[in-house]
């Protein structure tokens, strides 16, 4: 028996917060949305594809803030973070990591979201 991957990571947005996470999460970082299945509709939320793997947006009646987050590959981390600035997203720079560059953002939520690029 052994785990093989990562099939999803949830992220919590308020209720209502279906717009606000599809600008930041398809507009901004440029991933494509997924059809909820019919059974789970009733619960609002958004889900997203990230290569092989997936980013749902739950919602809760409150977000906290936390350090826990998603950390997304790019292949272009000068571009992402031009593009979030300029869509008046701020970017916080942190320690390097061996391998990779990388800084972090927030979704509209108080989400932190890692964004990296190997070396």
């Amino acid at each position: 028996m052994r785990v093989s991957g990562i099939h999803h990571v949830q992220v919590s947005i308020p209720p209502g917060g279906e717009p606000a996470a599809r600008r930041f999460y398809s507009e901004l970082l440029g991933l494509p949305e997924l059809e909820k299945p019919a059974s789970l509709g009733d619960r609002g939320g958004v889900w997203f594809a990230c290569g092989d793997q997936q980013l749902h947006c739950g919602v809760e009646p409150e977000v906290a803030r936390s350090r826990r987050h998603p950390a997304f590959l790019t292949d272009d981390l000068d571009a992402l973070r031009a593009h979030l600035l300029a869509g008046d997203v701020p970017v916080v720079d942190d320690r390097q990591i061996p391998g990779y560059r990388r800084f972090y953002a927030e979704d509209p939520f108080g989400n932190r979201i890692e964004l990296l690029q190997p070396e």
